[in-house]
Order: structure tokens, then sequence, then C-alpha cells
């Protein structure tokens, strides 16, 4: 029986990225659809659902994608309502590839150090990428400082994390003056850049000035670096003593996150591969083990 990959992107054309990395995970066909809304999604699940044999649903999945994130999630909420068992599939949300970035940024930082023992610096810690950093750093048990242009928005960045993990060490800070980052970056042993392509948000200035850094990771692919002295290319580079990564860099483990996640769909029919699943999920491939 062939496994069936639907495609539900919230943007109006479907990603072709994500259709590639799917038929190289092993997609037999794959079903895309564009514009996908909570309002609009229902038929499509059913039309997932009903066409085959409970036995036979582990060779149908579903993907969430889409450069906006928030829609994803609402999609992705939808379609977990919507299915019911024994009429379920897998699905994986990964919009804007936001869930395997983020889990392959933490795999990475987890080579070279004890996440239980580092003080973290997550910059643009707001956004997508950045919150789940977050979350997942939080998760290994680090001390996170939480960077934005906004306090006020990295407060409620903080306040929705703490939710989750109720006495976590988690400062929210801003970024935007030399004061806050001076304060921000007191202490860290790992910076992550997770800002916008072509936003600079620390100068190599900046990162020298940090006494206690082993590990920076841009995840900015577009000049200006988001962490000035880092390319795109850096690859656990040794630059004057700090491991450093780029977008290219932690991309391999990206790619090898989110093909594992594809073909593990197909796997039973009951996969929900949310932030920490898809973390969990990298956690288990060859070489992902822990700094001691």
């Amino acid at each position: 029986m062939k496994n069936i990959l639907i495609q539900l992107d919230t943007d109006p054309l479907p990603s072709t990225f994500d259709r590639v990395v799917a038929v190289d995970a092993g997609a037999d066909e794959i079903f895309s659809y564009g514009g996908i809304t909570p309002e609009n999604v229902e038929g499509l699940v059913h039309g997932g659902m009903f066409t085959r044999g409970p036995a036979d649903l582990m060779h149908t999945a579903i993907f969430i994608g889409g450069s906006n994130v928030p829609a994803g999630e609402a999609v992705f909420e939808r379609v977990k309502k919507t299915l019911f068992p024994p009429f379920s599939v897998s699905v994986m949300m990964d919009s804007n590839g936001s869930n395997t970035t983020a889990a392959a940024t933490v795999l990475c930082a987890m080579k070279h150090l004890n996440l239980a023992e580092t003080s973290a610096l997550v910059l643009a810690g707001t956004g997508p990428v950045g919150f789940r950093v977050a979350q997942l750093l939080l998760g290994q048990g680090a001390r996170v400082s939480l960077a934005s242009r906004s306090l006020q928005r990295s407060q409620e960045a903080c306040q929705r994390l703490s939710e989750s993990f109720p006495g976590a060490m988690l400062t929210p800070c801003e970024s935007t003056t030399a004061a806050g980052m001076q304060s921000a970056t007191a202490g860290v042993q790992l910076v992550v850049a997770a800002g916008a392509a072509g936003v600079s948000l620390i100068t190599a200035e900046q990162l020298k000035a940090i006494p206690t850094l082993r590990v920076a990771i841009d995840l900015n692919a577009v000049n200006p670096a988001g962490i000035e002295g880092v390319t795109v290319m850096d690859k656990a580079k040794d630059r004057n003593g700090i491991i450093t990564y780029g977008a290219i860099g932690v991309g391999g483990t990206k790619m090898k996150i989110h093909h594992a996640a594809v073909r593990s769909l197909f796997e039973s029919n009951d996969r929900r591969y949310d932030t920490k699943a898809i973390f969990e999920l990298g956690q288990q491939l060859p070489g992902r083990a822990p700094a001691n």
C-alpha cells in the first residue's frame, strides 16, 4: 500500500521545499493543498480518515506547513480535534521549519554543553523559532534569558513559557540598548540568534565581551549575520575559543530530523509531531548524545 502524505499549507501555494523533503523521506504520493485555515480543513482531514480502513491508516499522514507559524498552529489544533480513534492518522506541524530548526539548534548546543548546567541567551526569543528554542532549552533544565527589542513582548513570552515550566529560571530582557545587552549576556555560556533574515542582533565586540561564552549559534542565512563574525557555513567552528554554528551548519541536522519525522509518520497512525515530539525524535538520531 502506498504511503500518502497530505500537505496542508496555510500559504496560497504549497511549499515545494516541503514536497521535495517528503519525496526524499519516502512518501509515495503527496496531495498538496494551499490556503488552508481551521475553517476549511475539516473536509480534507475527513477525506484522509475515511478512505482506508483503520488497520491501513498508518499509510496516510498529514503535514502542516506554511510561512505563518501561528496560522499553522491553529490548523494543527483543528486537525487534532477532527481526528478520533480508530479513524486517526499521524500529523506533523513544521510551519516555516520552526520545529525542526529549533530542535536542531538545541541538539547542536547539546554536543558541547550540559544544558542542565548552562545559562543561555536567546536573541529574538519572542519569534517562532526563538520561542521554541527557549522552550526546548528550559525542558533540558537550562537557565534562559529571553531577549526581544520590546521588554513587554519578552515578558509576555516568558509568562507563556512559565505556564509550561513553573519555577523555571527564565528572565525577560531587552536587547536594543547597551545596558540591556550587557545585562542579558552576563554569565551566559550559550547565545542563540533567531532573528529575521538580514538583521544583526549582536556584534563581534559584544560577543567577545562575554568571558563565559562557549557556544554561539546564528540561524540567520542572509547578510548581515545575526551574530557578527559567524558565517552561515560554520559547523562547530572554533573561533577564538567559541564554538560557532551558522544556519547551514545547523541545517544538516535540521534536514535529518525533518526526513526522520516524515518517515516516522508512516510507522503508526497516532503520531503527533509538535515541538517537543520532534525534538525527542531528533535525540534518537545517531550521534546526538549530549555533552557530559
